[in-house]
Protein backbone atom coordinates (compact mmCIF):
# COMPACT_ATOMS: atom_id res chain seq x y z
CA UNK A 1 0.00 0.00 0.00
CA UNK A 2 1.94 2.84 -1.33
CA UNK A 3 5.70 2.35 -1.97
CA UNK A 4 6.81 5.42 -3.42
CA UNK A 5 7.58 7.43 -0.57
CA UNK A 6 10.00 7.36 2.51
CA UNK A 7 9.12 4.08 4.52
CA UNK A 8 7.44 2.26 1.60
CA UNK A 9 9.99 3.29 -0.45
CA UNK A 10 13.21 1.93 1.06
CA UNK A 11 11.38 -1.10 1.77
CA UNK A 12 10.52 -1.98 -1.78
CA UNK A 13 13.94 -1.19 -2.58
CA UNK A 14 15.35 -3.95 -0.09
CA UNK A 15 12.65 -5.96 -1.64
CA UNK A 16 13.42 -5.78 -5.08
CA UNK A 17 16.74 -6.48 -4.64
CA UNK A 18 15.64 -9.57 -3.01
CA UNK A 19 14.40 -11.18 -5.72
CA UNK A 20 10.59 -10.46 -4.82
CA UNK A 21 7.49 -9.73 -6.76
CA UNK A 22 5.69 -6.97 -6.23
CA UNK A 23 2.29 -4.92 -6.46
CA UNK A 24 2.54 -1.54 -6.00
CA UNK A 25 -1.36 -0.14 -4.95
CA UNK A 26 -1.22 3.95 -4.91
CA UNK A 27 -2.43 6.97 -6.60
CA UNK A 28 0.23 7.32 -9.22
CA UNK A 29 1.68 10.81 -7.75
CA UNK A 30 4.96 9.98 -8.02
CA UNK A 31 7.58 7.80 -10.08
CA UNK A 32 6.96 3.88 -10.10
CA UNK A 33 10.30 1.59 -9.95
CA UNK A 34 10.80 -0.12 -13.12
CA UNK A 35 9.56 -3.85 -12.56
CA UNK A 36 7.13 -3.55 -10.56
CA UNK A 37 2.81 -4.14 -11.27
CA UNK A 38 1.19 -1.05 -10.29
CA UNK A 39 -2.13 -0.96 -9.03
CA UNK A 40 -3.56 2.38 -9.71
CA UNK A 41 -6.00 3.68 -6.66
CA UNK A 42 -7.21 5.73 -4.18
CA UNK A 43 -7.30 3.72 -0.57
CA UNK A 44 -9.60 6.10 1.07
CA UNK A 45 -12.86 5.43 -1.74
CA UNK A 46 -14.53 2.22 -2.25
CA UNK A 47 -13.82 2.68 -6.45
CA UNK A 48 -10.12 3.41 -5.60
CA UNK A 49 -9.85 -0.11 -3.46
CA UNK A 50 -12.00 -1.95 -6.26
CA UNK A 51 -8.67 -2.83 -7.67
CA UNK A 52 -7.78 -5.10 -5.02
CA UNK A 53 -10.91 -7.21 -4.94
CA UNK A 54 -10.36 -10.78 -5.16
CA UNK A 55 -6.59 -10.72 -5.64
CA UNK A 56 -4.18 -12.61 -3.25
CA UNK A 57 -1.10 -12.28 -1.88
CA UNK A 58 1.61 -13.90 -0.22
CA UNK A 59 2.40 -10.48 1.98
CA UNK A 60 1.01 -7.11 2.40
CA UNK A 61 2.32 -4.17 3.76
CA UNK A 62 0.77 -1.35 4.95
CA UNK A 63 2.99 1.15 6.08
CA UNK A 64 0.33 4.49 5.58
CA UNK A 65 -2.61 3.24 7.38
CA UNK A 66 -3.57 4.95 10.13
CA UNK A 67 -6.97 3.61 11.56
CA UNK A 68 -8.32 0.11 12.08
CA UNK A 69 -11.11 0.93 9.00
CA UNK A 70 -7.53 1.52 6.45
CA UNK A 71 -6.11 -1.91 6.92
CA UNK A 72 -9.93 -3.93 7.18
CA UNK A 73 -11.29 -2.49 4.20
CA UNK A 74 -8.02 -3.95 1.93
CA UNK A 75 -8.18 -7.35 3.78
CA UNK A 76 -11.95 -7.26 3.37
CA UNK A 77 -11.17 -7.10 -0.70
CA UNK A 78 -7.77 -9.48 -0.92
CA UNK A 79 -8.55 -12.07 1.74
CA UNK A 80 -6.18 -12.84 4.57
CA UNK A 81 -2.41 -12.57 3.28
CA UNK A 82 -1.02 -16.33 2.78
CA UNK A 83 2.27 -15.21 4.90
CA UNK A 84 2.14 -11.70 6.28
CA UNK A 85 0.70 -8.64 6.75
CA UNK A 86 2.88 -6.28 7.93
CA UNK A 87 1.96 -3.31 9.27
CA UNK A 88 3.51 0.11 10.42
CA UNK A 89 2.50 1.06 13.93
CA UNK A 90 4.43 3.80 16.37
CA UNK A 91 5.55 4.29 19.41
CA UNK A 92 3.69 7.34 19.85
CA UNK A 93 0.47 5.01 21.60
CA UNK A 94 2.33 4.21 24.49
CA UNK A 95 1.44 6.80 27.34
CA UNK A 96 3.57 8.60 29.53
CA UNK A 97 5.76 7.08 32.09
CA UNK A 98 8.42 7.23 35.08
CA UNK A 99 10.20 4.75 33.75
CA UNK A 100 12.43 4.42 30.46
CA UNK A 101 12.34 2.82 28.07
CA UNK A 102 9.23 1.73 27.60
CA UNK A 103 8.91 -1.70 25.72
CA UNK A 104 6.47 -3.43 24.30
CA UNK A 105 4.13 -4.48 26.98
CA UNK A 106 4.31 -0.73 28.39
CA UNK A 107 1.31 1.17 28.94
CA UNK A 108 -1.11 2.51 26.18
CA UNK A 109 -2.14 5.80 25.63
CA UNK A 110 -5.83 5.66 24.55
CA UNK A 111 -6.12 9.57 24.22
CA UNK A 112 -3.46 8.89 21.63
CA UNK A 113 -3.85 10.47 18.02
CA UNK A 114 -2.29 6.68 16.90
CA UNK A 115 -4.60 4.67 18.74
CA UNK A 116 -6.72 3.93 16.04
CA UNK A 117 -2.87 2.17 15.14
CA UNK A 118 -3.82 0.13 18.42
CA UNK A 119 -7.03 -1.07 17.51
CA UNK A 120 -5.62 -2.19 14.19
CA UNK A 121 -3.06 -4.33 16.09
CA UNK A 122 -5.96 -5.91 18.37
CA UNK A 123 -8.16 -6.88 15.48
CA UNK A 124 -5.34 -8.50 13.53
CA UNK A 125 -4.96 -10.87 16.82
CA UNK A 126 -8.51 -11.42 16.87
CA UNK A 127 -8.95 -12.07 13.01
CA UNK A 128 -5.97 -14.47 13.45
CA UNK A 129 -4.60 -12.88 10.32
CA UNK A 130 -0.54 -13.54 10.62
CA UNK A 131 0.71 -10.59 10.92
CA UNK A 132 4.12 -8.43 12.43
CA UNK A 133 3.50 -4.78 13.12
CA UNK A 134 6.94 -2.43 13.96
CA UNK A 135 6.46 0.48 16.55
CA UNK A 136 9.40 3.15 15.48
CA UNK A 137 9.75 6.52 17.48
CA UNK A 138 10.75 9.34 15.22
CA UNK A 139 11.52 7.66 11.65
CA UNK A 140 14.21 9.72 9.98
CA UNK A 141 16.29 9.95 6.55
CA UNK A 142 16.01 11.08 2.86
CA UNK A 143 12.47 11.76 2.04
CA UNK A 144 11.01 12.28 5.57
CA UNK A 145 7.80 13.77 4.99
CA UNK A 146 8.02 15.34 8.54
CA UNK A 147 9.89 18.45 9.70
CA UNK A 148 12.46 16.68 11.77
CA UNK A 149 15.59 16.86 10.37
CA UNK A 150 14.68 20.40 7.73
CA UNK A 151 13.61 22.01 11.44
CA UNK A 152 17.31 21.97 12.71
CA UNK A 153 18.67 22.36 9.43
CA UNK A 154 16.62 25.21 8.86
CA UNK A 155 17.84 27.37 11.94
CA UNK A 156 21.32 26.51 11.95
CA UNK A 157 22.05 27.19 8.54
CA UNK A 158 20.06 30.50 8.59
CA UNK A 159 21.69 31.82 12.30
CA UNK A 160 18.26 31.67 14.09
CA UNK A 161 18.34 30.58 17.83
CA UNK A 162 16.91 27.02 17.83
CA UNK A 163 14.20 26.65 20.09
CA UNK A 164 15.46 24.64 23.38
CA UNK A 165 13.19 22.68 25.68
CA UNK A 166 14.36 23.17 29.25
CA UNK A 167 18.29 22.41 30.15
CA UNK A 168 18.40 20.80 26.89
CA UNK A 169 19.07 17.39 28.63
CA UNK A 170 15.11 15.61 28.05
CA UNK A 171 16.19 12.12 25.95
CA UNK A 172 14.73 11.19 22.66
CA UNK A 173 15.00 8.42 19.88
CA UNK A 174 15.58 8.34 15.94
CA UNK A 175 15.66 5.78 13.86
CA UNK A 176 16.62 5.56 10.04
CA UNK A 177 14.15 4.72 7.56
CA UNK A 178 17.11 2.01 5.83
CA UNK A 179 17.30 0.54 9.39
CA UNK A 180 13.73 0.19 9.55
CA UNK A 181 13.05 -1.04 6.42
CA UNK A 182 15.69 -3.76 6.96
CA UNK A 183 14.00 -5.16 10.06
CA UNK A 184 10.52 -5.45 8.14
CA UNK A 185 12.06 -7.09 5.53
CA UNK A 186 14.09 -8.88 7.65
CA UNK A 187 11.05 -10.11 9.99
CA UNK A 188 9.65 -11.75 6.46
CA UNK A 189 12.20 -14.67 7.05
CA UNK A 190 11.87 -14.82 10.72
CA UNK A 191 9.00 -17.39 11.84
CA UNK A 192 9.27 -16.02 15.38
CA UNK A 193 8.03 -12.84 14.41
CA UNK A 194 4.81 -14.11 13.34
CA UNK A 195 2.02 -12.53 15.67
CA UNK A 196 4.92 -9.92 16.87
CA UNK A 197 4.59 -6.40 18.12
CA UNK A 198 8.22 -4.99 18.15
CA UNK A 199 9.71 -1.43 19.00
CA UNK A 200 12.03 -0.27 16.14
CA UNK A 201 14.53 1.94 16.31
CA UNK A 202 18.24 3.72 17.26
CA UNK A 203 19.40 1.58 19.98
CA UNK A 204 20.66 4.57 21.54
CA UNK A 205 18.77 7.71 22.72
CA UNK A 206 19.91 11.38 22.46
CA UNK A 207 19.59 14.79 24.32
CA UNK A 208 17.99 17.83 22.15
CA UNK A 209 21.65 19.40 23.21
CA UNK A 210 22.66 16.12 21.69
CA UNK A 211 20.72 16.11 18.72
CA UNK A 212 21.49 20.25 17.61
CA UNK A 213 25.01 19.63 17.96
CA UNK A 214 24.89 16.78 15.50
CA UNK A 215 22.78 18.09 13.53
CA UNK A 216 25.08 21.16 13.15
CA UNK A 217 28.07 19.07 12.23
CA UNK A 218 26.00 17.82 9.28
CA UNK A 219 25.56 21.13 8.24
CA UNK A 220 29.30 21.55 8.33
CA UNK A 221 29.00 24.12 11.27
CA UNK A 222 30.42 24.28 14.40
CA UNK A 223 28.25 23.45 17.37
CA UNK A 224 29.45 25.72 19.90
CA UNK A 225 28.67 28.61 17.02
CA UNK A 226 24.65 27.83 16.84
CA UNK A 227 22.89 29.26 19.39
CA UNK A 228 20.13 27.86 21.06
CA UNK A 229 17.21 29.70 22.81
CA UNK A 230 15.68 28.22 26.31
CA UNK A 231 12.09 27.87 26.76
CA UNK A 232 9.57 26.08 29.70
CA UNK A 233 8.02 23.53 28.07
CA UNK A 234 5.82 22.77 31.36
CA UNK A 235 4.33 26.20 30.80
CA UNK A 236 3.53 26.69 26.99
CA UNK A 237 0.11 26.48 25.19
CA UNK A 238 -0.97 23.07 23.54
CA UNK A 239 -1.04 24.56 20.22
CA UNK A 240 2.80 25.93 20.35
CA UNK A 241 3.60 22.71 21.34
CA UNK A 242 3.66 22.04 17.42
CA UNK A 243 5.88 24.52 17.20
CA UNK A 244 8.93 22.48 18.29
CA UNK A 245 9.38 18.77 16.12
CA UNK A 246 9.79 16.05 18.99
CA UNK A 247 7.75 15.60 21.88
CA UNK A 248 8.58 17.64 24.80
CA UNK A 249 9.53 15.06 27.30
CA UNK A 250 11.39 11.89 27.08
CA UNK A 251 10.96 9.70 24.22
CA UNK A 252 13.00 6.08 24.47
CA UNK A 253 11.76 2.82 23.56
CA UNK A 254 13.32 -0.81 24.69
CA UNK A 255 14.50 -2.54 20.96
CA UNK A 256 15.66 -5.51 22.85
CA UNK A 257 12.96 -7.91 21.48
CA UNK A 258 13.80 -6.80 17.91
CA UNK A 259 16.93 -7.06 18.22
CA UNK A 260 16.92 -10.47 19.69
CA UNK A 261 14.45 -12.34 17.71
CA UNK A 262 15.26 -10.62 14.13
CA UNK A 263 19.25 -10.86 14.75
CA UNK A 264 18.62 -7.69 13.85
CA UNK A 265 21.01 -4.36 14.76
CA UNK A 266 20.49 -0.64 13.69
CA UNK A 267 23.67 0.21 10.81
CA UNK A 268 22.94 3.80 10.92
CA UNK A 269 23.91 5.54 13.72
CA UNK A 270 22.86 9.11 14.46
CA UNK A 271 25.95 11.25 13.48
CA UNK A 272 25.74 9.33 9.98
CA UNK A 273 22.12 9.29 9.66
CA UNK A 274 21.88 13.26 9.90
CA UNK A 275 24.89 13.16 7.04
CA UNK A 276 22.66 11.33 5.25
CA UNK A 277 19.54 13.09 5.60
CA UNK A 278 21.45 16.43 4.74
CA UNK A 279 23.44 15.25 1.77
CA UNK A 280 20.48 13.21 0.05
CA UNK A 281 17.87 15.52 1.14
CA UNK A 282 18.15 18.87 2.19
CA UNK A 283 20.98 19.90 -0.04
CA UNK A 284 19.11 18.58 -2.77
CA UNK A 285 16.07 21.19 -1.78
CA UNK A 286 17.25 23.71 0.25
CA UNK A 287 14.36 25.82 2.26
CA UNK A 288 14.59 29.06 0.46
CA UNK A 289 12.33 31.20 3.02
CA UNK A 290 12.09 29.41 5.97
CA UNK A 291 9.57 30.57 8.10
CA UNK A 292 10.11 30.76 11.74
CA UNK A 293 7.21 32.38 13.22
CA UNK A 294 5.95 29.92 15.34
CA UNK A 295 8.64 29.99 17.49
CA UNK A 296 7.92 32.97 18.90
CA UNK A 297 4.57 30.82 20.13
CA UNK A 298 7.52 28.99 22.09
CA UNK A 299 9.66 31.74 23.20
CA UNK A 300 6.39 33.87 24.21
CA UNK A 301 5.83 31.29 26.83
Amino acid sequence: MGGTRFVGKALVQILQGQGHSLTLFNRGNRSIPDGVEHLFGDRSTGEGLRQLQDRCFDVIVDSSGRRLQDSKEVIERTGFPKHRFLYVSSAGVYAESEQWPLDEKSPIDTESRHIGKVDTENWLIKEKIPFTSFRPTYIYGPGNYNSIERWFFDRILFDQPVPLPGDGNTITQLGHVVDLADAMARSLQVEASKNKIYNCSGNKGITFLGLIHQAAIACGKDPKLVATKKFDPSVIESKARKAFPLRLNHFLTDTTRVQQELGWLPKIDIATGLVDSFINDYSLAPTIEPDFTLDKNLFGA
